[in-house]
């Protein structure tokens, strides 16, 4: 079968080739966004490699590598969504890694952390408060589709560190 379909945001097929080509294999997080159910989610559970491999850097090596990740992926994003010929297909999930890695800057190495940050990232993404929602709405192609999920790790990453304060 050499045809996926999605049931999230889009129900576009994707053509597995499009893993051969490295941008869609970035763009759709290496595999993670195939999955038919829930694959935002699972390109958050994606990230949390790269965020333990990457965390053992300096911080700013991290905060590098977080910003490189988000710049690259507004190109990213903008190619695939439009090979795929549909505006932030819910495969796309580069968007979801930058978003926790985003989520995860300056946190103290810890599952307790890890975990914690992937529940605030997913509920920031999934609900979408304003001013999120709106940036979903109304900012389009790659920037459109990055620029949410940064918000969302950002929103993550303040709860976060309040919390880590106050503990």
């Amino acid at each position: 079968m050499d045809i996926i379909t999605f049931s999230m945001k889009s129900n576009a097929p994707i053509p597995v080739s499009y893993l051969k080509n490295p941008v869609h294999l970035l763009a759709l997080g290496f595999g993670s966004g195939l999955m038919p159910k829930a694959p935002g989610t699972f390109g958050t559970l994606a990230a949390i490699p790269l965020y333990i491999l990457i965390s053992q850097f300096d911080l700013w090596v991290f905060i590098i590598i977080t910003g490189s990740i988000i710049l690259a992926g507004i190109f990213i994003c903008d190619y695939t969504s439009k090979a795929l010929g549909v505006h932030d297909h819910s495969g796309i999930v580069i968007d979801e890694i930058a978003g926790y890695f985003i989520t995860m800057i300056a946190v103290p190495f810890d599952w307790l952390w890890i975990v914690t940050g992937f529940l605030f990232f997913r509920f920031f993404d999934i609900l979408k408060p304003w001013p999120i929602s709106w940036l979903d709405k109304n900012v389009h192609g790659g920037l459109g589709i990055m620029l949410d999920d940064v918000l969302a790790g950002l929103f993550s990453l303040i709860l976060l560190h309040l919390i880590i304060y106050f503990i």
